[in-house]
């Protein structure tokens, strides 16, 4: 690991919450050691609600079976208490629902147990910087199940803003890569948000994920 990685994730606070202590311990050290900022590890949901609560850190990693709250209440609860942390749920089960159903909650991503820890800390740095991350594997199986109607009512430049969002780039920064004006960028995020009946930016790029819009 370089030094200015170690740099760059040092104002990555985290708190990793799973009531397993093995896992909790492991992914602990890999985190620390990896330079991001782990400020708590605890073994429920209630608990992990309460440090996020208290220490408001730039992202949550949370298995999603939990007592006390799932990862999918706890998403939910995060949103309101804690709305600039992001959420990534950490899980064993390979399930297309559960991950729609993460996203739906206000989860900025998922992750599977069974991948490389290296995976773990880039989805964190995704989900850090404003990204969304899904595990490859699930995001393949959500692409094989897209809506043709839903990609066929967005235009190739709606998808390509989304899919630029879904990476985390800014609309200045998404215009400057196309050669458009930031304005002209949110009004294709504002089409597509419209046609996919979205409230938020976000939930656009959850929606067009699950039905494989962007990739």
């Amino acid at each position: 690991m370089s030094a200015s990685q170690t740099h760059d994730r040092a104002g990555t606070t985290c708190v990793i919450a799973d009531d397993h202590p093995p896992i909790l311990d492991c992914l602990s050290r890999y985190l620390a050691a990896a330079g991001f900022d782990v400020l708590e590890a605890v073994q429920d949901g209630a608990r992990a609600l309460e440090s996020v609560t208290a220490t408001r850190p730039v992202v949550l990693v949370a298995d999603v079976r939990m007592p006390k709250l799932d990862g999918l209440e706890l998403s939910r609860e995060i949103a309101k208490v804690s709305p600039e942390t992001a959420v990534l749920l950490y899980s064993g089960v390979s399930d297309r629902g559960l991950v729609s159903d993460a996203l739906d909650a206000g989860a900025r991503g998922f992750a599977l147990k069974d991948a490389p820890l290296e995976d773990l800390a880039r989805a964190i740095d995704t989900v850090a910087s404003g990204g969304l991350y899904v595990d490859p594997v699930l995001a393949a199986a959500l692409a094989s199940n897209r809506r043709t109607d839903t990609r066929k009512a967005l235009s190739e430049r709606e998808r390509e803003v989304l899919r630029m969002l879904a990476e985390g780039g800014s609309y200045a920064e998404i215009g400057s890569t196309l050669y458009l004006s930031p304005d002209t960028v949110r009004s294709h995020a504002q089409r597509a948000m419209t046609k996919l009946g979205a409230r938020t930016r976000t939930q656009a790029v959850a929606v067009a994920l699950r039905h494989g819009l962007v990739a």
